[in-house]
């Protein structure tokens, strides 16, 4: 394998910075205990939960099926809700929500108690009981949770549906996972303008026909088609006098929500979380992770619809007792200065969001959050991606002022939680800009090569876990085939995650992006998140995308696109340097060729590139299923950059033969 020539082994000096001054014995005493006796180790942490039937054995390992807490019951609706509802929490805020035109509400604990009790109430009167599907297709205002959790509390199993999704995805979900009932809303808003939601579920449901009710909650106020007796407000059907739904106890494993995530070819598979192993896993990590004290706002900025929503806006920090920031609007509407103010607004001391977001920051420079007094802010958080060095360090400087830790956090949906990240709660760890640190107690990773052997400190090869953890996906929904395939069959034994990793001397992982993406260069196999990690360490580029585009040579040439900081042109000199760049960080293996300088990126709404469309569009193949795409112009802005570089005459086929 070859060694990794772009890492930035700069590390912040814990001692002179004052940040975290302490030795990482307890760390390491805590990562020993777990590996030497993991079923102590998780025992201990379930304990964390309230359970009504105790668990008879705590793991039951079928290769590659886990059963965790086995014959233990629970409910994690009453985990997130009633449990502090009924003691010296109930007037606590629960939610702090926003929506984009500036309405807010603050729900405490015991009131989301009584909305929870509700909207479990409705759905049992719309023939919603244990087992069902129901298929929540909604914007980020409080009703999502709520739904979610009063789904949790009568036994259904909630797939909620990103609400930027086309009705053919929408209708490929329920489809899959045979839902029997839909949650929507009139609309929803996004920068300045309404999504008609429940206009799209109508398309959908002309090609889904399990669905026996469409509940519909109003948002926006809008005039939406009707369709009698399917079809009910929940306004007329929620009851006014206080109810009381009982939570019904679930098996540890009963499932707990089915979740859609797209392959490499866009294809969704549903992955499907329990409830005992999940809630234990993402409370211990949300604990160890990004827990301040029990006074903090907490702001994980991302969509509900992904599992970052799921674990880390709803199930863990609730079932912490925390308060969530809930926010319905654009990051940038109506200006780059709105999620500083939302922070001074609420005091928000824990900020968790994607690189995407902070590099968008970045190319409007510090002056949106400089107007704003962010000092209230304690822990960053950074999610969906590798986090470049340059962009980690305007991340402290400029959103932590030099004072905040950053919590650089890898998983995935299919892992339910954090595998690695510093873990302030444990016990601090001095940080590496560019690295998630190490792997958190109870994830025994390795990094290994094509043939499943370890490979040498310093070496790239794949990131692959050895033993079962409680937040491990129990399967891809109705396809076992798929599961064991996708996960277990590259290297048996290990549960293989798809990344390009590295391990350096001191143990830390650094996560160089996905493996089936790697580009192959004169035979030389490169991570497209190396080149994009070195090109946006160039001065004038704010965000980068590389894919490769088969060549009869080399096997693949790189195709880098670029969107330049504001106030920064583009041109044949700003490509060569660009390229010079890349040549001197990485080396000519990586040289690009092709620069695109673009305004827009293909990106889905929660700040991931979409690769394979750009792939698509420099192989001239049909794009697939874009309907997760933030903004469908960007398509055809990357389209007409290609096409008129491939054209210039003064650049033939685009290519720079630096």
């Amino acid at each position: 394998m070859a060694r990794a020539t772009n890492i930035d082994k700069t590390q912040i000096s814990v001692d002179e910075q004052g940040l975290y001054p302490w030795p990482l014995r307890r760390y390491e005493g805590e990562y020993r205990r777990a590996l030497e006796d993991p079923e102590t180790f998780w025992a201990v942490q379930a304990h964390n939960l309230d359970w009504f039937k105790p668990w008879n054995r705590v793991l039951e390992w079928n290769l590659p099926y886990a059963r965790w807490f086995v014959g233990g019951e629970l409910n994690a609706s009453h985990e997130c809700v009633d449990r502090h509802a009924k003691g010296w929490r109930s007037g606590k805020p629960a939610i702090i929500w926003e929506g984009e035109p500036g309405d807010s509400r603050i729900i405490t604990y015991n009131e989301l108690y009584h909305e929870v009790n509700h909207f479990a109430a409705v759905l049992k009167k719309l023939g919603v009981g244990k087992g069902d599907r129901v298929l929540i297709y909604l914007p980020m205002i409080p009703e999502l949770a709520i739904s979610m959790l009063a789904c949790a509390r009568i036994g259904a199993v909630h797939v909620v549906t990103f609400a930027g999704f086309s009705s053919q995805s929408v209708a490929e979900r329920i489809n899959d996972s045979l839902a029997k009932l839909v949650i929507t809303a009139d609309g929803g808003y996004r920068r300045g303008k309404t999504v008609k939601l429940k206009q799209t579920v109508d398309e959908a449901l002309k090609q889904a026909p399990s669905v026996d009710k469409v509940l519909v909650i109003k948002r926006t106020g809008d005039d939406v088609p009707w369709c009698n007796p399917r079809d009910v407000w929940f306004p007329d059907i929620k009851e006014e006098q206080d109810v009381f739904v009982a939570p019904v106890p679930l098996e540890s494993n009963y499932p707990l929500f089915i979740l859609y995530t797209s392959g490499v070819a866009g294809k969704p598979k549903g992955i499907q979380h329990g409830t005992g192993g999940y809630l234990t896993y993402i409370l211990a990590t949300y604990h160890w992770t990004l827990h301040h004290h029990e006074d903090s706002v907490c702001w994980c900025t991302a969509d509900i619809g992904w599992i970052t929503g799921h674990s880390y806006v709803v199930y863990a920090p609730l079932a912490h007792g925390d308060t969530i920031l809930m926010y319905e609007g654009a990051p940038d509407y109506p200006d780059m200065g709105r999620w500083w103010q939302l922070v001074e607004k609420y005091h928000v001391e824990v900020f968790y969001t994607s690189p995407t977001a902070i590099r968008n920051c970045m190319k409007y420079g510090e002056k949106w959050p400089r107007q704003y007094d962010i000092s209230c802010l304690e822990v960053l958080g950074s999610v969906g991606e590798p986090i470049n060095s340059k962009v980690w360090r305007w991340y402290y400087e400029n959103i932590g002022r030099g004072r905040c830790g950053i919590v650089d956090t890898w998983w995935q949906t299919e892992t339910g939680g954090f595998m690695v990240a510093p873990s302030p709660g444990i016990e601090p760890l001095p940080l590496k800009p560019e690295s998630a640190t190490l792997p958190l107690p109870g994830v025994d990773m390795m990094v290994v090569d094509a043939n499943g052997n370890e490979v040498p400190r310093g070496e790239r090869g794949y990131a692959v876990i050895k033993k079962p953890w409680p937040g491990m996906l129990q399967g891809v929904y109705g396809d076992p085939e798929l599961y064991e395939k996708t996960y277990w069959s590259r290297f048996p034994g290990y549960y293989y995650s798809g990344d390009y990793a590295i391990q350096d001397e001191d143990g830390y992982f650094w996560f160089l992006g996905r493996a089936d993406e790697v580009i192959k260069v004169s035979g030389h196999r490169i991570a497209p998140a190396e080149i994009e990690s070195a090109a946006i360490t160039f001065q004038g580029v704010a965000e980068a995308a590389v894919v490769g585009k088969p060549d009869p040579i080399k096997g693949d040439s790189i195709a880098l696109f670029v969107i330049l900081k504001e106030g920064v042109s583009p041109s044949e000199e700003i490509r060569s340097e660009i390229v010079k760049h890349i040549r001197t960080s990485i080396g000519p293996v990586a040289t690009p060729d092709a620069i695109f300088f673009v305004r827009l990126l293909p990106k889905t709404r929660s700040g991931k590139i979409m690769r394979r469309v750009l792939r698509a569009v420099v192989t001239n193949e049909p794009l697939g299923d874009i309907s997760t795409l933030e903004d469908e112009t960007s398509v055809e802005e990357v389209r007409r950059a290609y096409e008129a570089l491939s054209l210039s005459s003064d650049s033939p086929d685009a290519v720079n033969r630096s």
